[in-house]
């Protein structure tokens, strides 16, 4: 089925109803200021989120992607503990500081892909984890279950997705309310923490989905959802996926 959907994804690459995902990828992560800023401003928490793939199974044999690897926080965590990561983005400045840290840390079992989720074409053994974080949110909802059919088929059978994105769990009534709110919470100073302008901006242009749409999705894709942890008021979740 893998490479079925690799050949249909190189047949259909110029396609003119394919979805550039370079262009969705968000202006700030285009950028190279934003860029440089980036791990100073947004902890991934990866020694802690490699802990739990670890608890899940991970382990030196273990074959992880990435998806939306961006400055390779959660990359340079876990290649000392697996055999192979293939760290995956679309965006050339993220993947540009991501190889300088690489290079620094002399890792020599991470493999860098310019791809995201329509585009990534998985070669090799099945990969054991997927993880992303905070990056599912650049694709529309359509694009979304066809990224999670592709991660899906990325992974073996029992395989576990970790899944880290801003998801809203309330009702469209409240939509309002809950998002000033939120946007309420952004400050003035990008240098240090997420602005007002950045949290409005992800609401207007990006495409972050409710919970109750977005775990179907999962389901339909194949997956069996085993655990979900959700931080309401900053809009979260979190989950550990199992592909059927």
């Amino acid at each position: 089925m893998l490479a079925g959907m690799a050949t249909a994804s190189r047949r259909n690459a110029s396609a003119g109803w394919t979805f550039d995902e370079v262009a969705s990828a968000g202006r700030e992560n285009l950028d190279v200021d934003h860029v440089g800023r980036y791990d100073a401003k947004a902890d991934a928490g990866a020694a802690e989120e490699l802990v739990v793939l670890e608890d899940l199974g991970l382990g030196p044999e273990s074959v992880v992607v990435d998806l939306g690897a961006g400055t390779g926080q959660f990359t340079l965590a876990a290649a000392p503990a697996c055999r192979r990561v293939v760290a995956v983005d679309v965006s050339p400045v993220m993947l540009s500081r991501l190889r300088t840290k690489l290079d620094a840390a002399d890792v020599s079992n991470v493999e860098v892909v310019q791809s995201g989720f329509l585009s990534y074409e998985h070669r090799g053994n099945p990969a054991d984890f997927v993880y992303s974080r905070y990056a599912l949110h650049h694709l529309p909802d359509f694009w979304k279950a066809v990224a999670l059919t592709r991660v899906r088929h990325v992974l073996r059978p029992g395989g576990v997705l970790r899944l880290s994105d801003v998801v809203y769990g309330f009702d469209p009534a409240e939509a309002e309310e809950r998002i000033e709110a939120w946007c309420a919470t952004g400050g003035t100073d990008v240098e240090v923490a997420w602005s007002r302008a950045e949290l409005e901006e992800h609401v207007r242009d990006e495409h972050s989905t409710f919970t109750w749409l977005l775990e179907p999705m999962m389901q339909r894709a194949g997956f069996e959802i085993e655990a979900a942890v959700y931080v309401p008021d900053h809009f979260s979740a979190q989950y550990v996926a199992r592909a059927i």
